[in-house]
């Protein structure tokens, strides 16, 4: 029990607002097929601007320690960015037939 104190409650918060707003994101927002990592990472960067416009001390909605209206605007505002997130390509490469000790085929 001694290592939950350590945890400090605005972190559990920011991290469930963080997956709350990421999964609402993915699933309303009409931008047809896209992948779950790039909206996490657009509503990261989203609440984190959040975070810093409460550091800055302009007005906001705050939840606890956790700045709520700024933050769910800017991750909303930058879910069409989600699209250049980079990621790795899932698809399997084709082996080379070649240092795989099968002759190549003329076909």
């Amino acid at each position: 029990m001694g290592l939950i104190r350590l945890i400090p409650p605005a972190l559990v918060v920011g991290v469930l607002l963080l997956l709350i707003l990421s999964a609402l994101f993915y699933a309303a927002l009409p931008y047809g097929r896209r992948a779950y990592v790039p909206i996490l990472v657009m509503t990261i960067a989203g609440v984190a601007l959040g975070q810093l416009w409460d550091y800055l001390g302009l007005p906001s909605l705050r939840l606890g320690q956790a700045n709520l209206l700024p933050a769910i605007a800017f991750a909303l505002a930058l879910q069409p960015l989600a699209r250049f997130v980079p990621r790795a390509l899932r698809a399997p490469k084709e082996p080379n037939p070649v240092a795989s000790g099968n002759p190549p085929t003329d076909s």
